[in-house]
């Protein structure tokens, strides 16, 4: 028997069993597929904020969770003695028209207030060397912006549980508290069971090329995330594809995505292809993480929906729903709640088989 029981082995299984760990409960992670074996076993690992305006309770979560993510995810490595990729590196934007020099400098205002001061959004005439072109001369740079590796992170967190006495399973029984974060495949069946579209799988295409620019920000060119990791790769990506026939598997529409990366930067132009990755990201319908008790099981939770904000959200989802399940203190947003009002059913006792 154990305290917790998470199924589902991504990042936000991952880091709220962590989160359980840290506290002293003892905890069991199911996957039948393994650590990171869907959408969290990318390659991108943009971990960037939104706009510093018409602000939010979204949006302040999401600046609270990207500003402890350093010291949280250091304490990840030292635990588990691997290293997820992080670093809080930045991110430099062109600027393509006066119009959009103009915003940029409002929302620089915005973020000298709310971002607190512990990061910045400015509009410079000089981004640095690995760079895009800019018609107007001028590039957004942000200091808040940081990267990760996204299947490193989650090894590094499995690792770390793994070292504080915690177990990750493919099969098992789901004991004590149990947190769904069974990803697109949970958004499935949590439809079917409450009658509405709760969310649904939202396909992305990838590619990493053999480029080192480590100590450079990321870039962001006409929808594009250009990310240079810690280990001297360069990620480029990523689609966004709601129909697809195959889940996992690449094809011609990442082709422009590449083309236009290598346009932007001619740094890249010519650099060799690592590799291609494809997968499913849950987007739950509110466009925001699903986190709470789940509304038709009864004394389960649910941890999902973290789309493309999943990786920059998850130390503070972690936190705040361990905190809810072990503490008894629940700070979750209302606007991240699972619906609470609809009847629920007893659990069953599965052992993980939607985990993935």
């Amino acid at each position: 028997m154990v305290d917790v029981t998470v199924l589902g082995a991504g990042v936000s299984g991952l880091s709220v069993a962590w989160a359980c760990v840290r506290r002293g409960a003892s905890v069991r992670v199911i996957d039948p597929h393994g650590v990171a074996a869907g959408a969290s076993g990318g390659i991108v690992g943009a971990l960037a904020p939104h706009v510093p305006e018409n602000w939010n309770d979204k949006k302040a979560f999401q600046l609270e969770s990207l500003l402890m993510a350093r010291a949280w995810w250091a304490e990840v490595a030292h635990a588990g003695g691997k290293d997820p990729g992080y670093g809080q590196t930045g991110r430099v934007q062109p600027l393509a028209d006066e119009a959009a020099v103009a915003l940029a400098r409002d929302r620089a205002t915005g973020a000298r207030s709310l971002w607190q001061g512990r990061a910045t959004w400015c509009v410079t005439d000089a981004p640095g060397p690995f760079a895009p072109a800019s018609p107007t001369g001028f590039w957004v740079r942000d200091t808040l912006t940081a990267r990760i590796h996204p299947r490193a992170a989650c090894e590094a967190l499995a690792a770390a549980i793994t070292a504080r006495g915690g177990d990750i399973l493919r099969a098992g029984s789901a004991d004590g508290v149990v947190i769904e974060a069974t990803g697109a495949a949970g958004l499935a069946t949590l439809s079917a069971e409450t009658g509405r579209a709760e969310g649904a799988g939202i396909k992305g295409q990838a590619v990493l090329l053999a480029h080192d620019a480590r100590d450079a920000p990321q870039l962001f060119v006409d929808g594009v995330h250009i990310v240079p990791h810690a280990n001297g790769t360069t990620a480029i990506g990523s689609t966004s594809e709601r129909d697809f026939d195959a889940p996992d598997t690449t094809d011609d529409l990442i082709d422009p995505v590449l083309a236009a990366a290598r346009a932007a930067v001619p740094a890249l132009a010519g650099v060799p292809e690592i590799g291609r990755w494809a997968g499913v990201r849950p987007r739950a319908r509110s466009r925001a993480p699903l986190l709470g008790p789940h509304p038709t099981r009864a004394g389960r939770w649910i941890a999902n929906g973290g789309f493309k904000i999943g990786f920059g959200m998850a130390p503070l989802c972690a936190e705040r729903l361990a905190a809810a399940i072990l503490d008894g203190d629940d700070r979750i947003p209302d606007a991240f709640r699972p619906d609470a009002s609809r009847p629920t059913r007893p659990a069953s006792g599965e052992t993980g088989r939607e985990a993935g």
